[in-house]
């Protein structure tokens, strides 16, 4: 589990996160939700250490991440995958190498056994064979299938995931999310995703943080914001017809 404890981080005079307190569970995806300004990357940012909070604690399965400093950070960080927004593939490796990474980083494997474990993740992604195809050679669905190939090599506890469906279609966006879903449950993964996508929020949200003007303005399942008169969460989820059409599903 993963808890944050009253987190605040300061820009200069701009007070991005106002004491943030909050659980992440294992072998749920645990949504993190907000308009534009929220504070909802810096939050994301803060959790995995490329912000240091300006107060405030990250406490990883009871080890407090804040007060540690580079070296005594680097198990948690084996631990930790990460699918970035434009998958952050590189373009010059292979889609093999480029899931080998992580594991030439911070593995002591075997060249064969990193083979293994990349033709696994591929396998687990749905994409066998693939191997020596380049990211340029891929369409934007199959790059974040390899990027989630990569984010799990080193079979993680945490999966930070940062707005996944952005620039794909609706069909292959919910594969993503399915995939995310289904990967979070089979290995009991702690899930923290950010994303404005509301066919994500409606299918997929165990556990959702929703963050207004810095500050934590409501937390609950998605069945939960079905029944919410919470008027400004209200104002960001069901401003389309479609999660409208959603919620009068739930």
């Amino acid at each position: 589990m993963i808890e944050i404890k009253d987190i605040y981080k300061t820009f200069g005079d701009n007070d991005v996160l106002k004491g943030i307190t909050a659980n992440f569970k294992p072998g749920k995806n645990n949504l993190i939700i907000g308009g534009s300004g929220s504070g909802k990357t810096t939050l994301l940012k803060c959790i995995v250490g490329l912000h240091a909070p300006t107060k405030g604690d990250v406490i990883f399965d009871g080890e407090n991440f804040t007060d540690m400093d580079f070296e005594q950070r680097v198990p948690i960080r084996k631990q930790i995958g990460m699918l970035f927004q434009n998958s952050a593939l590189f373009d010059s490796m292979t889609v093999e190498d480029n899931i080998i990474f992580p594991l030439n980083l911070f593995s002591t494997m075997s060249k064969s056994e990193k083979l293994d474990r990349a033709n696994f993740c591929l396998e687990r992604v749905n994409l066998e064979g693939k191997n020596k195809l380049f990211p340029s050679e891929l369409s934007g669905g199959m790059k974040k299938r390899v990027g989630i190939a990569r984010a799990i090599s080193m079979e993680p506890k945490y999966l930070f995931v940062d707005e996944p469906n952005s620039g794909l279609d609706p069909q292959t966006s919910i594969v993503i999310d399915e995939l995310i879903s289904e990967l979070t449950l089979e290995y009991k993964i702690t899930t923290v995703m950010v994303t404005h996508d509301m066919n994500s929020v409606m299918g997929i949200g165990d556990n959702i943080l929703f963050l207004y003007q810095g500050k934590k303005w409501w937390e609950g399942s998605n069945k939960e914001i079905a029944h919410t008169d919470n008027k400004e969460l209200n104002d960001f989820v069901f401003a389309s017809k479609f999660t409208q059409a959603a919620r009068e599903k739930l």
